[in-house]
């Protein structure tokens, strides 16, 4: 059924648009041993002048005869950008995760209305949200499960490491486990269109959620998407949703 990327548009510019062209690439090689179809780039660039706010979502599937690409706007709510809402999440065991490539074909993977979704895991690993990368704070040490076969190398999740690399702030790339969310002191999602997210609730049990280190690199990650500050500044997600909430 193909691949895609979801890109979100801010004042007429794709934001991280080469990470996600670079990620598009790969997996075209990968796949289809196939380059970006031509003229797709400067379509979408085309397309993302004179959206304020918006996204544009780029799909590549096979042809015929070779590979085919098409170009869909859509718009997007503000509030759906570093939502204040917290996400809850729901262990899903999928053995050897959900793989590199954004297929099509994401059942089960979307961002669900209610906030809550589902946390793929991998015996005892949490790997990620259907549509966001995992990231935990512990002892202020950013952790954040390593790149391998199983996750999606998100584009915010690269931005967000790059941020606390020029901050001082130490990042480890490295195995997380429930105990390991459960006793964090702040737990986040990233998603390149929603930016941050706090993590409020795993499988009914309450997760701290946004801290005073997720929102510094929260502010910094709006100030590098050009979108204006946090209205509602360092108004944490944090408190557990009541259990009847918790339906997925």
């Amino acid at each position: 059924m193909g691949v895609f990327e979801t890109v979100l548009v801010v004042n007429g510019g794709p934001v991280e648009l080469s990470r996600h062209l670079a990620r598009l690439r790969r997996t075209l090689a990968e796949v289809y041993d196939e380059g970006l179809p031509p003229g797709a780039e400067e379509e979408l660039r085309h397309a993302a002048e004179g959206i304020s706010l918006g996204r544009l979502r780029l799909t590549v599937a096979p042809g015929e005869d070779r590979l085919r690409h098409d170009l869909l706007a859509g718009g997007v709510v503000p509030e759906a950008v570093f939502p204040a809402r917290g996400a809850r999440l729901q262990s899903h065991r999928v053995k050897g995760g959900r793989g590199v490539h954004k297929w099509v074909d994401r059942r089960g993977m979307e961002h669900p209305e209610n906030g809550a979704g589902q946390l793929i895991c991998d015996g005892d690993e949490l790997l990620e949200a259907g549509w966001a990368n995992l990231f935990a704070i512990r002892e202020e040490t950013l952790w954040t499960p390593p790149l391998d076969s199983r996750i999606l190398a998100g584009t915010a999740r690269a931005a967000i490491l790059e941020i606390a690399a020029a901050e001082g702030i130490d990042a480890q790339e490295r195995p997380i486990r429930a105990q390991d969310l459960l006793t964090a002191e702040e737990t986040f999602l990233t998603n390149s269109i929603r930016g941050v997210e706090p993590a409020t609730a795993l499988d009914d049990a309450p997760l701290p959620g946004s801290g005073p280190l997720s929102r510094r690199l929260a502010d910094a990650l709006r100030r590098r998407w050009g979108l204006p500050a946090d209205p509602a500044p360092h108004k944490a997600a944090a408190t557990a949703p009541k259990q009847s909430q918790l339906s997925h």
